[in-house]
């Protein structure tokens, strides 16, 4: 795949326009799979984490991704689960600083 299409470039500058991009290029049933059961989703986004890790990216570079993810299934995904339902109600309750403090804390749940 061309460097254009991948969220973070060679030289470790991330494109967070390309988020969305990115997720809706997940193979449909990949995406049931990782939403369906929420420690596959922590799972899926720990192993990114760790990817994100190794190529350099800083702790507010991962929330800053983490919080697209989190915008972009807000807006185009259902919960499929209560632990799902709960993240949902607490990012739609939340101000933009609300908002990145939970990204922040996503980061750190799933790295443990």
């Amino acid at each position: 795949m061309a460097e254009h299409n991948h969220v973070v470039s060679k030289d470790g500058n991330v494109t967070m326009d390309r988020v969305t991009e990115a997720l809706d290029r997940i193979e449909p049933g990949q995406k049931e799979r990782i939403l369906n059961d929420f420690e596959e989703f922590k799972a899926y986004l720990g192993k990114r984490i760790q990817l994100a890790q190794r190529i350099g990216l800083s702790e507010e570079q991962l929330a800053l991704a983490a919080g697209k993810i989190a915008d972009y299934l807000a807006a185009y995904e259902e919960p499929r689960n209560s632990e799902e339902k709960l993240l949902l109600e607490l990012w739609r309750a939340g101000n933009k600083d609300e908002r990145h403090k939970l990204a922040h804390m996503l980061v750190k749940m799933v790295q443990q």
